[in-house]
């Protein structure tokens, strides 16, 4: 088959991150876009791409592209695509939509015209007249945006912050993806200590032992395209054969995980077990004034508490002011990388960020500031290095 062109949907922010590990995986041919990052490859790239991708949200198989204003247009061209090519007779094909600021705002009218087109599409390839749908599952999406069309396959199936190994979860987790992106901005090498002072189930933490142990992020799940006909099985086994030569198991790291709720801490280390990576993290019951360490420079990335609700704001504010007040005593030459909602971050820490970055935490808007501290004197670089 000729190439075939992919998407590997985001966030809104985390664009730039997946454009580069998308080039990271020798991918080239790469466009960015407002929350999608389209590239050219091969079909083992729809096994590599599902595999590697650690802040992506999807990877979906683009089938086509055009304008359509009327619904005969949308019909007539979704026909010309060619369905049968990846659908086989007996495939599961549900349609769904989105449409934003396009003449076609009925998303249910859209999908039905869409399903339709591609039944008449696969009667012309299969001459039947009936498709039961009992095979595998090809879901297919048909995103509106100005009147311009995208229909693809998601190759997925449950989004990519699945990556299996958290079976359970704490109160408001953090997305897997969102935290390897943090990690990614923290520019974090393995070197160094690496610290969350509010883990949670773990999320962060484990997120830096995979990258550091070079672990591709979805090795321990399965995806919709696995089933797929055209994709044979050996390019998921060359992909998963290649991701595991790769992992870097005997790597020391200095990873470091702490919360004052002793319940989810022992999910940390269930979660870290489950992923493979409990001998990598040392994970701690723990209120912030009791976090300390020798280690001179480190990098400390969290996602705090945001006081979403009236009545827990003044908390919030005060383990803000707390958390400066920390930095300040015991993290003098570390870097700092926070992730909240709250606006007045900077004034209740004391301390403006050197850099900012709007990011999204689920439907939440938030702010990633970025406070760097000094590098390591040569000497001590060369030290931590050997």
């Amino acid at each position: 088959m000729d190439k075939i062109e992919l998407i590997a949907t985001s966030s809104f922010g985390l664009e730039a991150v997946v454009a580069r590990e998308v080039k990271n995986l020798g991918y080239e041919d790469v466009v960015v876009e407002n929350a999608r990052v389209s590239f050219k490859a091969d079909l083992s790239a729809i096994c590599r791409a599902n595999l590697w991708l650690r802040s992506a949200d999807r990877v979906l198989l683009k089938m086509g592209e055009f304008k359509a204003t009327t619904f005969t247009e949308l019909f007539d061209q979704t026909r010309a695509l060619p369905w049968a090519d990846w659908l086989p007779v007996n495939a599961n094909f549900p349609v769904q939509g989105k449409s934003i600021k396009s003449g076609l705002f009925s998303v249910p009218d859209c999908q039905a015209i869409v399903k339709k087109a591609v039944v008449e599409s696969m009667k012309d390839r299969y001459h039947k007249k009936w498709f039961e749908e009992t095979g595998p599952r090809y879901n297919i999406e048909v995103a509106l945006l100005k009147d311009i069309a995208t229909l693809t396959l998601d190759t997925s199936g449950a989004g990519l912050h699945k990556r299996g190994y958290r079976k359970l979860s704490a109160t408001a987790p953090l997305k897997e993806t969102l935290a390897a992106a943090m990690i990614d901005l923290s520019r974090w090498h393995p070197d160094r200590l690496f610290m969350d002072p509010f883990c949670g189930s773990g999320t962060l933490p484990i997120e830096a032992a995979l990258i550091a142990m070079n672990q591709a992020p979805g090795l321990k799940r399965e995806y919709a395209a696995e089933k797929w006909s055209l994709i044979p099985a050996r390019l998921w086994q060359e992909a998963r054969r290649e991701a595991n030569d790769l992992i870097r198991r005997d790597l020391p790291l200095k990873i470091r995980g702490s919360d004052i709720d002793a319940g989810v801490i022992s999910l940390s280390r269930y979660h870290a077990r489950q992923a493979g990576v409990e001998d990598k993290i040392h994970f701690q019951h723990m209120a912030l004034d009791q976090v300390q360490t020798k280690e001179k420079y480190g990098f400390m990335v969290c996602n705090p508490p945001y006081g979403q609700r009236l009545e827990d704001v003044h908390a919030v504010e005060r383990l803000y002011r707390e958390m400066g007040g920390i930095f300040r005593k015991n993290f003098e030459t570390w870097s700092f990388y926070v992730l909240t909602q709250h606006k007045e971050f900077e004034r209740l820490l004391g301390r403006s960020a050197d850099k900012k970055r709007k990011l999204y935490n689920g439907r939440i808007e938030c702010q990633y500031y970025q406070i760097y501290g000094p590098k390591p004197p040569r000497r001590e670089q060369k030290e931590v290095s050997q």
